[in-house]
């Protein structure tokens, strides 16, 4: 109708100039989206008119005229509106310009055909510019607008080659430039807009254009943001790029097949981040196999000159070729879904595709390797750790590496990728049916492949990847768990020379920068495997023997290479086997100026090293640091393996080899106390290399190598030191008694007091050397300490007067501490000196003092001193008098290592433990623990740990708070554990000393209360730091119960007893201790599990941070209990009663009680404890525990609790046979009651042979049970009825012999016992009867022979499918020395029978393997989105009229639903109904012919009557959306995007078109581009996607809620 009024205005009004100027509006005005239409409407009409023939009603003049008026519009209304549009702001105006924009370049549209030829590339050079701005002017179009003025001129500029190729260049440059949310609004309309225009030749050139310029780019910069644009742009274009029904250029030029770039970019798009430039990658490969499956052309036509060929395409292997394409789009598409279990079903696939790269690589060279690089790593990438698992372990199975090409082919990927996937603990999970301490699967994989792989390598390339991969070891840091399995792997690899000096180098780095805070028993197992991978791969003539050496260095010798283990044995071994082979070092000739090279032994690179060691220059008087000790441990270590690698030899003698190798440094100590001009840096060296020599080859680990000989080197060693130990001894304590007042002496103190104590603690443990200590100088040591700390501080505190108190302090508390070690006698003269010592601290304060406290010398400070510019020794100490607070604390923490030592010598008089004193001193050691370093306590703890037991019911405030401090400063140290295992000790011994554990519920009821809760965080805090409560435990057991009974006798041992009912609690607690620990903390357990059983492969041993420790410690102390003690009758008595309030409460709770559940876990824990208890208990009380054992047999348990309760119940009956009447008497209860529960006391009777030998009326009590189970024979549960007649075959078999007492009923059991056997003969009731009788519990097992601590914590629960964290082996009992192994409970099960039964119930379902099946039958094989509906159709667009009008009025929103891309009738039926119910204007569909489907019609309910249904067929949607977006429409699609906007922040535009994706694809890749705006609906759940209908319902909804309910409104309101 509105063209007929246009026609009639036109015709009728002859006067245009006033037409047009009452159409037009100011250029600084913004008109309405409707008068720009009616003067488009009015243009438009004028067009016929317009044309030159002989019917037009205008002359060439008018004509002229008219067209100038139009050319007038361009100029003075579109671009100035366009102008005002592009300035608006963003919210609300930005969204209603759409339209305007739409319109205003729909009347450009109309104005540009029908002006002069030039007007188009005038305009187009006028927008150009505004195109190509990377920021948009004030003034100036934008760059949407731009692009909406270009694609409304393409037609126009079809001609013109030249700009159209430049506006080309224009459009993909914003590819590069524009944010994402512009980016498809404005190239892609473009670029589709310019190639609809174009044909033949020039469409090919502009292609062409297209992919030169996205190569250059990405080939430029192959970063995931460029592949990501660089996929969008080549996309969008690929139905022209990629179309079957263009005709063939000869050339082929603009073929991205032909192009290495687009491979590469299509790869790097199929291993994206990006969900959608995945989704882009894919499209792109499938459209290029389908198109040259169409075409069945050779591709390519000749090598390429850019290199490597990444696809290929021969007619000839068409269908092979096919095969592996469709296979690799499906597993590339099935890993999308991040679901193990929808992925496992295609992995067979990638074997597919292997096989098939393989056989073709002898071949043609069809597929190359690269494209199954990018299944792993997209695997590599998923969100899903298991989905990820399963790509490494794929990986790492390949056969196919064991080709040189493949191998070569993926070492790149090894080295990058898979080392990074690596990095990832979580890979190295326990797999179903391995058992803790077992070696992870990915562990062992790991070790095959890596052999594999390196031994496949050409030989030149290993070295050089091997150096890469250990790079990346050390390029970033490791967790401890992935680093260990890799450094095994390596340890693994074939020996051969392929690290030199620079792989050495990077496994330094690993050694310093990786592992420096890993776990202590992982990162010394780490150490070993690393230095085994160094002997076995280093290339011995590139490395010399100094950079060997100087590797060694990094290796700890208390986590690896220590003297005495296997690791130090190998690299003697491996020095001697490669001696003279080393890289020689470079030595300059003293006589000439050259160098020379020769080669060395080690034992000649020693003394070298040894004269080099020693010579030093000439002193020049100033202060100078202690030389670096790392010199002196490397030192140390080539001495002794050197020593360790000759002795070996045939006709060594040790001592003199020894002699000659340590001759320069025995030299120099020999002369260290008598030659006053002897270098100090000399003698700080000498010192440096004997203490290293000292403390490495007396190592905990060489006691067992060898016996005699394997110490023969700890021997002559110490022999050789001790000559000299008077001179060196006179040296140190002449140094410590004065002569050390600089700054640097205090690093020298630290030497000395060391070499001191090795000297002493060593001639102390060997006799022979006693006598070359002497000890008497030890008074004098404390008579000058003394006198320096007594000594008054000067007002302005000298470097000299504090240097020399803080060495004093050192002294006194390194001899303490020997006195306390006993390695030093306790002699009157040192008695007495120790005397004075004690009289100094509790003295009375002097006035110049630094304490603060009562007694004057505690917590005294040392005060920083004061120092001058005149000293020109100063700069050089600068950093330490920097460091004067750490200083001030040693000061502080060496007075209580003193006052530790003195408050329990029993020598020392008693005045320093008067009730006074002791409140004072405890008062003091609560401030020291606030003043001091969290690392420093330990002496104040132990201090305490005398002093507050004697103070607990003097001075209980006190007492309180310094345990409340003290496990404060505990919990503060929780995330340190160098520092916090010994504190925690210290705290446990202080807190939960005897005389404190002694205290009742009526004494000190606050420091009780304090220690419950303590107890309480203890027990928390171990939930999440393993060994906490194991550290609690192991003291109590101890305190309560010595395991060394010696003196003190029954008396004491029976108060130290008693404390333990004032903690039932915790031992209650103990029982079912088992922390459900997060997985990533089972999982290091579970690998430390495996490292302590490597044995000799590992040096540092377990520390009991077993979860499982707490238990066994309690089981330990249980099993020592006494039943004849009446204090242990009562406590065992105590603790079963609560164990059974324990599980009844669980019982009763209504917390949901599954399998492996806590409370599961619970539960058998205390059934596993009372059978452990259960020999030991009164005959009176375990009638009392009968009632509650039978109450647990009635209730709901898990198959592990059944057991061990029915075991229970057997014992009982057999021990205590006078109570078989209450047995029978639990078979009358309500049969509600019982249901199947009954089952468990059937159990029993499976056992009775057992009970009745120790019953007395034998014949009577046979009769009972028979009668009894007949009962339950038929019973309606078919598990009773299996039960019951198992039951009944085994008393029968027992009484068969003497049935003829049973008169008549012998032949109504042998009927009924054959009739119910012939019943179970078939289908899954015979399976069930035969499982039944083959089970552990009614087969081998024998309640009393298998009675051991080994069947009830091991053997049943792995037999019961507990988890295998809950199995205690019983190494761990026979680890524990205070275990009680007795006869009436052995540790092991003597009988075997039980181990070879496996897990399993036998209730279980029936397990069957599935066949092999068709390709496609265990998968859903997914569509190809572009071959939807391919009919032969025309190309132009033809829409369907609306089919139906709404014949309601009703109120219709502007919103469009497109599902075209749908294809289940139900999905769209529903969608229909729910589109009409919302007031949608219209539903696309594919095809109208879904409305006469009756799965539709059952959904849509006669919605599609009164719904406008249109029919767009896939092919044609891109042209469709082309259209409404030029009608201004917004096109919505529901994606999950990088830039996805959420439903519930959306705010939807008038007119809006929701596209909707397909049920398995979704939106397709090259539609994705096309949408304005992609919407993600928020999810909590784990499904990834919902049902399109569904999604689409709620945005139709969110839609409808936005829009029509205000218009409703409006509506109601004019109405009223």
């Amino acid at each position: 109708m509105s063209s007929v009024l246009i026609d009639a205005v036109l015709s009728s009004s002859p006067d245009y100039d006033r037409l047009f100027e009452s159409l037009s509006w100011p250029s600084e005005s913004c008109p309405g989206p409707e008068r720009v239409e009616a003067l488009t409407a009015v243009i438009s009409g004028l067009g016929p008119l317009l044309e030159d023939s002989d019917s037009s009603p205008f002359t060439a003049e008018k004509r002229r005229h008219i067209q100038g008026k139009i050319e007038s519009v361009i100029w003075t209304q579109c671009l100035p509106l366009l102008g005002t549009i592009s300035a608006q702001d963003a919210g609300e105006a930005a969204r209603g310009s759409r339209e305007s924009t739409a319109a205003a370049c729909r009347l450009l549209s109309a104005c540009v055909p029908l002006c002069d030829g030039a007007v188009p590339g005038r305009l187009a050079r006028c927008v150009l510019p505004c195109l190509q701005r990377s920021e948009e002017e004030p003034g100036r179009l934008s760059v949407e607008a731009s692009g909406e003025v270009m694609a409304a001129l393409a037609p126009a500029l079809s001609a013109d080659e030249q700009l159209t190729l430049r506006t080309v260049s224009a459009a993909v440059s914003c590819v590069k430039s524009l944010p994402d949310a512009r980016l498809c609004r404005v190239t892609v309309r473009l670029l589709l807009r310019l190639l609809s225009c174009c044909g033949g030749a020039r469409k090919q050139r502009v292609l062409l254009s297209i992919l030169d310029d996205l190569s250059c780019w990405h080939r430029a910069d192959r970063t995931p943001v460029v592949t990501e644009r660089a996929l969008l742009c080549v996309t969008a274009v690929s139905d022209h790029l990629l179309d079957p029904r263009s005709p063939e250029s000869p050339s082929r030029e603009a073929d991205p097949r032909l192009r290495l770039q687009f491979w590469r970019m299509v790869q790097d798009g199929l291993t994206h981040r990006d969900s959608v430039s995945r989704k882009r990658a894919l499209y792109l490969l499938k459209r290029c196999v389908a198109l040259s499956e169409q075409q069945q052309l050779d591709c390519p036509l000749s090598p390429s000159a850019e290199g490597a060929i990444l696809f290929k395409w021969a007619p000839s292997r068409s269908g092979l070729l096919k095969e592996f394409w469709e296979d690799y789009a499906l597993v590339m598409e099935t890993l999308e879904e991040n679901q193990v279990h929808v992925v496992r079903p295609v992995l067979n696939r990638i074997d597919t595709l292997i096989q098939t790269t393989l056989n073709d690589s002898q071949g043609q060279g069809l597929f190359h390797p690269s494209w199954l690089l990018c299944v792993y790593q997209r695997m590599f990438h998923s969100e899903n750790k298991s989905l990820m698992r399963e790509g490494v372990c794929h990986l790492l199975g390949l056969q196919v590496l064991g080709q040189p090409a493949f191998a070569l082919a993926f070492s790149q990927f090894i080295v990058g990728p898979l080392m990074d996937v690596l990095s990832e603990t979580s890979l190295f999970h326990r797999s179903v049916g391995q058992s803790v301490g077992d070696c992870p699967e990915l562990g062992a994989k790991l070790q095959v492949f890596m052999a594999t792989f390196f031994s496949s390598l050409p030989p030149e390339n290993r070295g050089c990847v091997l150096l890469q991969l250990i790079q990346q070891l050390g390029s970033k840091h490791w967790c401890a768990v992935p680093l260990l399995f890799l450094s095994q792997a390596l340890s693994k690899l074939p020996p051969g020379p392929l690290l030199g000096i620079d792989g050495l180098t990077a496994l330094r780095e690993v050694l310093c920068c990786t592992m420096i805070t890993h776990q202590v028993l992982l990162r010394g197992a780490a150490q070993c495997s690393l230095l085994n991978s160094a002997l076995s791969l280093t290339d011995v003539s590139a490395v010399s023997l100094d950079d060997f050496f100087s590797f060694l260095m990094h290796f700890r010798a208390e986590e690896s290479l220590c003297r005495g283990t296997q690791i130090w044995s190998q690299v003697c071994v491996w020095l001697s086997n490669n001696e003279g082979s080393f890289k020689p070092r470079i030595v300059v000739d003293g006589d000439s100026t050259g160098a020379a090279s020769k080669k060395e032994t080690v034992r000649s690179y020693v003394e070298g090293e040894m004269q080099a060691y020693l010579r030093v220059p000439a002193s020049t008087g100033q202060s100078e640091r202690l030389p670096d000790s790392k010199e002196a441990d490397k030192l140390a270590r080539a001495i002794l393996l050197c020593v360790d690698m000759e002795k070996s030899q045939p006709g060594t003698e040790l001592s003199k080899t020894l002699e000659s190798l340590l001759s320069p440094l025995l030299d120099t100590l020999s002369r260290v106390s008598t030659n006053i001009y002897l270098p100090l840096r000399k003698s700080d060296k000498s010192l440096q290399l004997v203490l290293r020599l000292l403390q490495l080859e007396r190592s905990p680990r060489c006691q067992g190598v060898g016996g005699e000989q394997g110490d023969s080197v700890s021997v002559a060693t110490e022999k050789l030191i001790f000559r000299l130990a008077e001179p060196i001894q006179e040296f140190i304590l002449r140094r410590l008694c004065g002569e050390l007042q600089e700054l640097f002496d205090l690093e020298r103190a630290e030497l000395y007091l060391r070499v001191l104590r090795q000297l002493v603690v060593m001639s102390h443990s060997a006799p022979q050397h006693q006598h070359k200590v002497q000890q008497s100088d030890f008074p004098k040591l404390i008579k000058h300490s003394l006198r320096v700390l007594q000594e008054p501080s000067p007002q302005i505190p000298s470097v000299e007067h504090q240097v020399a108190k803080a060495v004093a302090m050192a002294s006194l508390a390194t001899v303490c501490d020997l006195v306390e070690q006993e390695v030093i006698h306790r002699r009157s003269e040192a008695i007495s000196a120790l005397k004075d010592l004690n009289d100094f601290f509790y003295s009375s304060p002097s006035s110049t003092s630094q304490s603060p406290s009562p007694l004057g010398n505690f917590n005294v400070r040392l005060l920083k001193p004061h120092t001058g510019d005149s000293s020109s020794d100063l700069g050089v100490q600068g950093p330490l008098l920097q460091d004067w607070g750490r200083v001030a604390a040693d000061f502080m923490r060496d007075q209580w290592i003193c006052l530790s030592f003195l408050i329990k010598a029993v020598e020392i008089t008693d005045s320093s433990r008067a009730p006074d004193a002791l409140k004072a001193a405890l008062s003091c050691s609560v401030e020291a623990l606030a003043l001091l370093p969290s690392d420093l306590v330990l002496p104040v703890l132990a201090f305490m740990e005398t002093v507050l037991p004697q103070l607990l019911m003097v001075e209980e405030a006190l007492c309180v708070e310094a345990v409340t401090l003290s496990w404060e400063l505990v919990q503060g140290l929780s995330t340190n554990a160098h520092d916090f295992w010994p504190a925690l000790r210290g705290f446990v011994s202080l807190a939960f000393h005897q005389n404190v554990l002694l205290l009742s519920h009526t004494q000190a009821l606050t420091i009780v209360a304090t220690l419950k809760q303590i107890s309480t965080e203890l027990i928390e805090l171990s939930q999440s730091k393993s060994g906490v409560l194991g550290v609690l435990l192991q003291h109590c057991c101890q305190t309560w119960l010595p395991t060394d009974r010696g003196g003190g006798g029954a008396d004491q041992a029976d108060t130290a007893f008693c404390s333990v009912f004032s903690h039932m609690d915790l031992l209650t607690e103990a029982c079912v201790y088992g922390p459900v620990f997060r997985r990533d903390q089972r999982l290091v357990q579970d690998v430390q599990t495996y490292v302590e059983q490597l044995g000799e492969d590992v040096v540092v041993t377990s520390d009991n941070r077993d979860d499982q420790f707490p238990r066994t410690c309690v089981l330990a102390f249980l099993s020592r209990l006494d039943p004849s003690n009446p204090q242990h009758e009562r406590v065992m008595e105590d603790l079963v009663m609560a164990l059974l309030k324990r599980d009844n409460d669980i019982s009763k709770s209504k917390v949901r009680y599954y399998s492996n559940s806590l409370q599961h876990r619970i539960k058998n824990r205390v059934w596993q404890t009372l059978l452990l208890l259960l020999p030991k208990l009164r005959e009176d009380f375990v009638s009392t525990l009968l009632n509650h054992v039978f109450e647990a047999g009635f209730c709901s348990n898990q198959a592990s609790v059944k057991y061990l309760i029915e075991w229970m119940m057997i014992l009982i009956l057999t021990d205590h046979p006078q109570h078989m009447d209450r047995f029978w008497a639990c078979f009358n209860t309500d049969q509600e009651k019982t249901k199947t529960s009954v089952c468990t006391f059937l159990s029993v009777l499976v056992h009775f042979n057992i009970i009745i030998p120790n019953l007395k009326d034998k014949a009577e009590q046979l009769r009972t049970a028979l009668n009894i189970i007949l009962q339950w024979c038929f019973n309606h549960n078919f598990s009773v009825r299996l039960y019951a007649l198992l039951a009944l075959k085994r008393v029968w078999s027992f009484v068969e012999e003497g049935a003829d007492g049973l008169g008549g009923l012998s032949a109504v059991i042998k009927t009924c016992l054959k009739q119910a056997e012939a019943m179970q003969t078939t289908g899954n009731a015979n399976k069930n009867w035969i499982r039944i009788q083959e089970h552990f519990f009614f087969g081998a097992f024998h309640p009393i022979r298998d009675y051991s601590a080994e069947t009830i914590f091991c053997t049943f629960p792995s037999l019961s499918e507990l988890a295998d964290d809950e199995w205690i082996p019983a190494w761990k009992f026979e680890k524990l020395t205070c275990f009680s192994d007795t006869p009436s409970l052995p540790v092991r099960n003597p009988a075997r029978d039980l181990s070879q039964f496996q897990p399993g119930d036998w209730i279980q379902q029936d397990k069957t393997e599935q066949d092999k099946e068709e390709r496609w039958a265990e998968v859903q094989k997914k569509i190809t989105p572009w071959k939807l509906g391919i009919q032969e159709q025309e190309p132009e667009l033809q829409l369907a009229p609306p089919q139906r009008a709404a014949r309601l009025g009703k109120l219709h929103g502007a919103l469009l639903v497109v599902a075209s891309l749908i294809d289940k009738p139900t999905n769209l039926g529903g969608l229909c109904r729910t589109c009409e119910i919302f007031g949608a204007s219209a539903l696309v569909l594919d095809t109208l012919r879904h409305v006469g489907d009756k799965l539709f019609q059952a959904l849509s309910v006669s919605s599609e009557l009164w719904l406008p249904l249109l029919e767009v067929k896939p092919l044609e949607l891109t042209d469709f959306l082309q259209v409404k977006k030029s009608e201004g429409y917004c096109i919505v699609g529901v994606e999950q995007t990088a830039n996805s906007q959420s439903l519930q922040d959306y705010q939807f535009p008038e007119k809006t078109l929701l596209l909707l994706g397909n049920e398995r694809e979704g939106i397709p890749a090259n539609l994705l581009q096309m949408l304005d705006v992609c919407v993600e609906i928020p999810q909590q759940g784990v499904i990834r996607s919902l049902n399109v209908h569904v999604s689409a319902a709620l945005l139709i909804w969110e839609y409808t809620r936005q829009h029509l309910a205000s218009g409703s409104t409006e509506v109601d309101a004019k109405r009223s």
